[in-house]
């Protein structure tokens, strides 16, 4: 057996696997919600050491081990969620997260109120996606609709109406033709078309 086989060094470099954007909407979202309750957490922590202090006058806190993450968000709520962000185009991620973080900013909320402000964001882009398709596609009924109404339109302008030349045959016609055209009495020089 060489040494080579033991290394890795002669293996082609391995193909980054292709993933579906909306995997990855819904991996970055879920990412940031997790952050951000992790970050909730710290600070309802912090903050409950600061009252115990000023309530109790002594700083116990090097003394206290706090788990990991002890919030979580439940299984259906998880599954809702990443519903909602499968919904988020991939374009948004980025806006969605900004929002999110500067909600999280505004509001500085307790670690159960988190996802019920990331259920919002998503909601309100989920809307706006929404009413963007809906402006788009009455944008192109519109074109569709006016670009019809043109070309009728530019039919009509070419087909020219002259009142001398008629194809149509009509009764007036027929009864005149029965008698004989009488002379103008005006100025106006007399059109007959000759049949």
């Amino acid at each position: 057996m060489s040494l080579a086989s033991w290394f890795r060094w002669n293996d082609p470099p391995s193909r980054i696997s292709q993933r579906n954007p909306t995997e990855m909407v819904v991996e970055t979202l879920m990412m940031e919600l997790n952050w951000q309750t992790k970050q909730a957490e710290k600070q309802q922590r912090e903050r409950e050491n600061e009252y115990r202090k000023i309530k109790t006058g002594v700083d116990y806190g090097w003394l206290v081990s706090y788990p990991k993450q002890s919030y979580d968000i439940s299984p259906g709520e998880r599954l809702q969620l990443e519903d909602m962000c499968t919904k988020i185009h991939p374009s948004y991620c980025g806006p969605v997260i900004l929002r999110f973080r500067q909600l999280i900013a505004e509001y500085d909320p307790e670690v159960q109120e988190v996802s019920r402000l990331f259920r919002s964001v998503l909601q309100e882009a989920a809307d706006k996606i929404k009413e963007e398709e809906d402006a788009k596609k009455l944008a192109r009924q519109w074109n569709t609709k006016n670009k019809t109404s043109l070309s009728l339109t530019t039919f009509k302008s070419r087909s020219r109406i002259s009142p001398f030349i008629s194809d149509i045959k009509t009764i007036s016609e027929d009864v005149e033709r029965g008698t004989q055209p009488t002379r103008r009495v005006w100025s106006m020089p007399e059109f007959r078309h000759a049949k």
